[in-house]
């Protein structure tokens, strides 16, 4: 018997191995799903499973799927306009909501950096995943028609706080080494932890494998992801010019985009 953590961040089961292998086969769960064994309290992947994972395979491929480590299925091409058309239309059914969010961000990052050396170097880094962590979150339950309230917000503090604080730390270490290497490994690294923080907060991942679970998924689709990313700079450029207020409609917007982007790719058969 097993029990898994489906697209929705909610525990199911215990079921069979019949039952996995045939949502396996539906599309509602893939190698890289969350799953643990009757009996034990270690969450591992339906890749750590050959009895799972080899069940989608062909008889004469199991045993080379058994000995290889196996892969996510691949999601369909991101959609980067499509993404932000999407959080156009979230961000126009919640907007006072929305416009909230992006008020309360920006005051506490504010309130994080403070402008000082000490507070971009070591508060920021620390802090920054957990706070970006709950209004990504509180943006994704919408994205998901459940409801949000204000505490979700502080989701980043109450559902994987000491993660993110990890997980923040090691990314802004991470970024700023491949920035001194010629920059362009730091760019890599920006964009291919772009999802971590959601990854930690919503499935509740450990640090590091938010990170590289972020790292492999964005990576085969990293120019995508990069467009995406570069693409919320002349948002956020135009929310500047509307007399700065239009920066508090702009990051609920590139927020809203990239929550799509990581349910296109992290949960392609929803």
């Amino acid at each position: 018997m097993y029990t898994i953590i489906g697209g929705d961040g909610r525990e199911y089961g215990p079921v069979t191995a019949e039952q996995v292998r045939s949502w396996i086969a539906g599309g509602r769960a893939n190698l890289q799903t969350r799953i643990k064994a009757a009996g034990s309290d270690a969450w591992r992947t339906v890749a750590d499973f050959p009895e799972l994972s080899g069940a989608t395979a062909p008889a004469a491929e199991i045993s080379v799927a058994a000995a290889a480590p196996a892969a996510a299925p691949a999601a369909a091409l991101l959609d980067v306009f499509g993404c932000y058309e999407r959080s156009w239309n979230l961000l126009k059914a919640n907007f006072w909501a929305f416009v909230g969010v992006g008020v309360l961000t920006s005051v506490i990052y504010a309130v994080l950096g403070c402008g000082h050396f000490a507070g971009i170097l070591v508060v920021t880094p620390l802090f920054g995943a957990v706070v970006g962590a709950g209004a990504y979150y509180f943006v994704l339950l919408r994205a998901r028609g459940q409801p949000a309230v204000f505490a979700d917000m502080f989701a980043g503090f109450t559902r994987a706080f000491l993660t993110l604080m990890v997980a923040g730390l090691l990314i802004s270490v991470f970024v700023t080494v491949g920035m001194f290497c010629l920059i362009l490994p730091g760019v890599y690294l920006v964009i291919a932890y772009s999802f971590a923080v959601i990854l930690a907060v919503d499935k509740k991942l450990g640090f590091w494998e938010s990170m590289e679970t972020s790292r492999k998924v964005a990576t085969r689709q990293w120019w995508r992801v990069f467009g995406l990313i570069l693409l919320a700079i002349p948002f956020l450029i135009l929310g500047g010019v509307a007399l700065g207020v239009g920066v508090f409609v702009a990051i609920p917007l590139i927020l809203g985009a990239v929550v799509y982007a990581y349910e296109d790719l992290f949960s392609p058969a929803k």
